[in-house]
């Protein structure tokens, strides 16, 4: 049967949009429903983690995001100057920020930098403070760039699937496609109509986020405060607030959040009866509901981001999640749809994703347990927060929240095999995440090796081949990286010694199985077509 696309993307937030670019840049054709007619300008999450900033950096989208942070850091001190103009003469700038675990701020000073988990993302590692909407803004331009069919104002209705393909029922007709992936948000649609489980643990918070004017904010404390009816923020831009109360979740989740409810919360919360609503430029509200999807894929039905892990926004996770979910499939899906996939490479989707969603659900409740207004919880968070200004606790806090830690389960023993790739300085100008702006693989001969080389015959449409010296990791010796930015491959000098080439040393045997294992079988090709791919 004709499709009308390759796949349909079901949400046309970050998530979908950098999925329908990753597809895009394969010659996959794609259609992107959004319910929305215009960009979501509602607040949410205010940063991204360092494997969101390495992918964008990897497509040439740095510069987007740097400019975006200028803003974000101008709006920082824009609040500073407010709360020192209102008498907080006091106020200083914190040192460097290093994140937060619970609302307990990670100084950056504190920071072990030569940790070399810290020491790969190259001009990526300096930009993080890059809001949801202005992310999203980027992402639908970029798509409009590489051709995807953005279709705003259309939500879907129902779906049928079948072993061939899937049928996107719409409010605005039918779509059949090969593939359906639900992007579509914390009560996915998507999810629903496929009939995906979904278990966790139900939500006992009832949070607010926003950005408002008011009048007797003097009063309130700058950044994270404890209270014994809850939690709030207030910063770090103007007007931005934060409440948490730890009795249950809404009454009406859907409701529309009003000024009224806002300020009922901020003055129970921080205790202080004349802070005053006068406006709500933008509100949500949110609670710390816990769940994830056993598998995340049925058949030709996919999800991604939301759709199939939901969690309390503390830590900043949910939005990086999401996108390392659609880096991941995107290749993979593209691989499947033109028929060079491996077999079994779809499910390495799952197999890779889903234990990193796992981690952050108990990253996100641990958080919950630790802000609780209660003796023992905050016997425990003064105990965290000791350990905090430590250089040891300060580094795995921001190891852990920044993303760097993050690998996958992938056979090899170099040290960086399953993990992101080194953003390495080449010979030849260009840094290694400039050689992946088209979304292929990329072998990396670092030795001018023809043996090396010769195992990227009949790849040429699939891994891009580059030979460059590499100065300031002399003793490394070759890379292969996955679309997503994952090391497959890496040997070093030592590894593949000149003399025993002709022997097919066991390094170079790992790089043929690693190449089988995520392209294929090789085909028919030059060396040349390699190089030029």
């Amino acid at each position: 049967m004709k499709h009308d696309a390759d796949v349909v993307v079901a949400g046309g937030g970050p998530v979908g949009l950098m999925l329908a670019c990753e597809l895009a840049l394969a010659d996959v054709s794609v259609v992107v429903l959004e319910r929305l007619t215009e960009v979501d300008t509602t607040i949410k999450a205010g940063a991204i983690n360092t494997p969101s900033a390495e992918a964008f950096y990897r497509r040439g989208m740095l510069p987007g995001l740097a400019e975006v942070q200028r803003g974000a850091i101008e709006k920082f001190s824009s609040f500073l100057r407010q709360r020192q103009a209102a008498g907080a003469t006091a106020l200083k700038r914190p040192p460097k920020f290093a994140g937060h675990f619970a609302g307990i701020m990670l100084r950056g000073d504190l920071l072990d930098e030569s940790d070399p988990d810290f020491d790969a993302a190259g001009p990526a590692g300096d930009v993080g403070l890059v809001p949801q909407e202005a992310l999203e803004r980027l992402l639908v331009a970029r798509a409009a760039e590489l051709g995807v069919d953005l279709r705003r104002g259309v939500h879907l209705t129902g779906l049928d699937a079948g072993e061939d393909g899937v049928t996107a029922h719409t409010s605005d007709g039918s779509l059949r496609a090969g593939w359906l992936v639900g992007c579509d948000g914390g009560r996915s649609t998507v999810r629903r109509l496929a009939g995906f489980p979904f278990p966790g643990t139900a939500p006992e918070i009832t949070g607010h986020q926003a950005i408002v004017e008011m009048t007797g904010a003097d009063a309130l404390g700058a950044g994270w405060n404890w209270t014994d009816t809850g939690t709030y923020a207030h910063g770090p831009m103007p007007g931005r607030i934060l409440t948490v109360e730890f009795d249950g979740p809404p009454a009406d989740r859907e409701a529309p959040v009003t000024a009224e409810e806002l300020q009922t919360s901020l003055r129970h919360v921080s205790g202080v009866p004349d802070v005053t609503i006068t406006k709500v430029h933008s509100a949500t509200r949110f609670t710390d509901n816990a769940r994830q999807v056993p598998d995340y894929r049925a058949g030709r039905v996919l999800l991604a981001g939301d759709a199939a892990h939901v969690h309390s926004p503390f830590g900043g996770q949910g939005l990086n999640l999401g996108i390392g979910d659609a880096l991941n499939l995107g290749w993979k899906l593209a691989a499947t749809v033109r028929g060079r996939a491996p077999e079994g490479l779809l499910d390495t989707y799952t197999a890779e994703r889903h234990p990193i969603g796992a981690w952050v659900l108990e990253w996100t409740r641990a958080q919950v347990a630790l802000m609780r207004p209660e003796p023992h919880a905050r016997a425990l968070r003064g105990v965290i927060a000791e350990l905090a200004g430590s250089v040891d606790a300060t580094t795995f806090f921001a190891k852990k929240i920044s993303g760097v830690w993050q690998r996958y389960d992938l056979p090899g023993t170099h040290p960086l095999t399953s993990r992101s790739a080194p953003d390495l300085e080449l010979s030849d100008g260009s840094r290694l995440a400039d050689q992946l702006h088209g979304g292929q693989a990329l072998l990396l001969d670092l030795v001018d090796d023809p043996e090396l080389r010769k195992r990227a015959l009949g790849y040429g449409d699939r891994v891009r081949l580059v030979t460059a010296a590499c100065p300031r990791r002399p003793g490394l010796a070759g890379l292969l990286v996955r679309p997503d930015g994952c090391t497959a491959w890496a040997a070093d000098v030592a590894d593949v010694p000149a003399d025993a080439r002709d022997a097919a040393p066991a390094p170079l045997d790992e790089l043929d199985a690693a190449l089988r294992r995520w392209f294929g079988a090789p085909g028919t090709g030059t060396l040349e077509d390699a190089a030029a791919a």
